[in-house]
């Protein structure tokens, strides 16, 4: 596996990054970031008191039209970082009290970060590391990480192919995503918590609910159920955050209903989970996303 001729990601553009020359993911070799903090929002095994030691990676392979992260995911914010500052940041981070390395939208960098990763531990890191994707993964790709990721924190957006062709541009992602979670769960077959509760191994998934798709949510929670049962946790988001006005998909301009997000709800409840996070109350405010200043980014920005 190489940036030579990049096929790191299920869209295997075979652009040469190591040129700068860019496919989907808008990157070539050099690694960009936006943020590098302790974040409080994730699920409570991830975040817990102490807080997620957060790197937001710029770029992304997918780039759903809803995204929430849209400014760094275009590259409209990034800071360029080498890959033995992104070692630092990792162990800067374990300084800060950070209960896991959570790499947000880290697909495209797989590569530098497993070398980042490996120089973060030789300097002393020991904390979990968290794989932070949308889940359209290449199964070549997550072998590669198999020695350097603990916790999987995967989407699974769809089941309906035709809804992720219009929405990423993915048309293929669920046999994707399926692919990729059953080399995730062949990675990681049990969830492992510590006595406080939080997650040292294992497999999170998580679906947003989009606004009047509630069909593709049940189709989606009901496929990672039947297939996994208890042997992962299933995330059930509620927070979507309208960042765009879209006339062609009018259903983007809100948020999720009370109503919508509740049918969602009352289907895994028959479908018999136990193993789920939910969401309760106005959640889908922009306190979900975090400011994109380069905090922890460069040693002179630290705060």
């Amino acid at each position: 596996m190489e940036l030579e001729s990049c096929r790191i990601c299920p869209r295997e553009c075979g652009v040469n990054r190591t040129q700068d020359e860019k496919g989907a993911c808008l990157t070539g070799a050099r690694v960009f970031l936006a943020r590098a903090a302790l974040h409080f929002w994730e699920e409570p095994c991830i975040s817990g008191t102490a807080g997620s030691g957060a790197v937001f990676f710029c770029g992304c392979n997918l780039h759903c039209i809803y995204c929430q992260n849209g400014s760094i995911s275009s590259m409209r914010e990034a800071m360029e970082v080498s890959i033995d500052r992104l070692a630092e940041i990792f162990l800067e981070l374990a300084e800060k009290g950070a209960a896991n390395i959570n790499l947000v939208t880290p697909t495209h960098y797989s590569l530098q970060i497993r070398e980042a990763v490996l120089l973060a531990r030789a300097g002393g890191l020991s904390l979990p590391i968290v794989y932070n994707c949308s889940g359209y993964e290449k199964v070549e790709t997550l072998r590669m990480l198999e020695d350097v990721i603990d916790i999987y924190l995967t989407d699974y957006k769809y089941e309906d192919g035709s809804l992720a062709g219009v929405f990423s541009c993915a048309p293929d992602y669920p046999e994707v995503a399926k692919a990729a979670l059953q080399e995730m769960v062949r990675q990681k077959p049990e969830c492992v918590f510590d006595g406080n509760g939080m997650m040292k191994e294992g497999v999170i998934v998580r679906h947003l609910l989009l606004p009047g798709h509630v069909k593709n949510s049940k189709a989606a929670v009901e496929h990672v159920y039947r297939t996994y049962g208890d042997g992962v946790y299933i995330s059930l988001m509620s927070q979507y955050t309208p960042v765009i006005h879209s006339e062609k998909y009018p259903e983007l301009n809100r948020k999720t209903t009370k109503r919508e997000y509740e049918k969602l709800l009352d289907h895994v409840l028959e479908l018999g989970v136990t193993n789920a996070f939910i969401q309760e109350g106005g959640v889908a405010e922009e306190s979900f996303i975090p400011a994109f200043d380069f905090e922890g980014v460069s040693k002179k920005t630290e705060k």
